[in-house]
């Protein structure tokens, strides 16, 4: 009995091993320690960046086509430093990051294109507004790692973001954001 027991299980074990393929897509994680998102804004009388080196980043990897399929990001405003702790303060005030503590980005079609560019369209949701936004990356492979990097502008009134002033000057309503992240594959 148990040596009938034992085949059936055995000749499930090969059918089921036979019609089932091995799976192509999995969640790859980006390295915090290699990956950094910068946004740079500026002022009449000065420019700054800050950086994010908590970046939360996701994306599903397809085995068989060597290809992103999807994207997801969210960092935290409070992350960014640009080396002046009063303007991080201000920051936070100005871009409510209490009540809105995380800029994110979530993909919904991602095309690869000539020369390592890739195309994602999807969402960017930034002071509590989502925006159709649409990202372009290069893509760089190296020793077992597959890094995104390029940058977007992103204006704070589309956002419901009263732009910061420093004496009686109002910064520029756009920033720009770059990234560079990096993923294990």
């Amino acid at each position: 009995m148990n040596y009938s027991i034992s085949r059936g299980c055995w000749l499930a074990m090969l059918l089921l091993c036979a019609f089932v393929s091995p799976m192509a897509k999995r969640k790859v994680m980006a390295d915090k320690a290699l990956s950094t998102i910068t946004y740079s804004a500026k002022h009449p009388l000065h420019k700054w960046d800050g950086v994010s080196h908590d970046v939360n980043c996701a994306i599903i990897y397809n085995d068989e086509t060597k290809q992103p399929e999807n994207i997801a990001a969210s960092i935290k405003v409070a992350s960014f430093d640009s080396d002046n702790n009063n303007r991080d303060s201000h920051a936070m005030e100005v871009l409510e990051g209490i009540k809105y503590p995380n800029v994110t980005f979530v993909s919904s079609d991602i095309k690869p294109g000539e020369n390592g560019i890739l195309t994602a369209k999807g969402t960017l949701t930034f002071h509590g507004v989502a925006k159709p936004a649409t990202l372009t990356a290069m893509r760089k492979d190296a020793g077992g790692k597959m890094t995104l990097t390029g940058e977007f502008p992103v204006n704070m009134s589309d956002h419901n973001i009263e732009r910061p002033s420093l004496m009686g000057l109002k910064t520029d309503d756009a920033m720009t954001l770059r990234f560079n992240i990096v993923f294990a594959l």
